[in-house]
């Protein structure tokens, strides 16, 4: 599922920052939360009602923040994908190849409790009538995700590392379509190999 390039670029935060310092802080306070919320009662169980009840405040104070239950689940999912980034940075700079990189990543989703099922859900609902938000985030995403795996690809196919016959574009959504599927086989069944399954495809690419 979330597959993940390098960075995650939005073009700005889902929903209302807030004022000043205390204002981010609450609108972080709240993501944290919904997420907890979200692990515990699933996709259905988690409203802006049941979020403000959760911390303690008014449906109004969550209103301020997020317009609506699709807006409140965007912005945890970017709130999360955003801190996974942070907390890796100390790694250091990695240029690893396609392949590599999306078995990295989704070896780093399954980790996060919460957070495959929660990409799974949003992007099931992106495709539902009255979803454009979500629609064109993750429309948005995959482009990128897309575009960020090919370039990778042809670097390695400049290299000698990638077969110079394949279009590489293709084959850039090939992969992700696949480390996508791999991860909602692991939702069901949490024995699945994702990163021997994932890693035949760097056997499949080599020249």
């Amino acid at each position: 599922m979330p597959t993940t390039s390098p960075s995650p670029a939005h073009d700005s935060p889902i929903g209302r920052r807030g004022s000043y310092t205390k204002g981010v802080a609450r609108r972080q306070e709240i993501l944290d939360r919904a997420l907890e919320v979200f692990r515990e009662r699933g996709p259905q169980g988690t409203s802006l009602r049941r979020v403000a009840e959760e911390m303690g405040v008014s449906h109004g104070a969550l209103l301020h923040y997020f317009s609506s239950r699709e807006q409140l689940l965007l912005a945890v999912y970017e709130h999360t994908e955003t801190h996974r980034h942070e907390m890796r940075a100390g790694e250091g700079p990695r240029d690893a190849g396609a392949v590599e990189t999306l078995v990295e990543a989704a070896s780093v989703n399954v980790q996060v409790p919460g957070f495959v099922q929660l990409y799974s859900s949003l992007v099931a609902g992106a495709v539902e009538e009255g979803s454009d938000e979500t629609k064109e985030f993750f429309t948005r995403r995959f482009d990128r995700v897309r575009e960020e795996t090919a370039r990778r690809l042809r670097q390695q196919q400049e290299e000698g590392l990638v077969r110079e016959d394949l279009d590489v574009d293709k084959v850039a959504a090939l992969i992700v379509a696949a480390s996508d599927g791999l991860q909602t086989q692991w939702l069901l069944d949490s024995s699945i190999d994702l990163e021997g399954a994932l890693g035949i495809f760097a056997e499949m690419l080599r020249p």
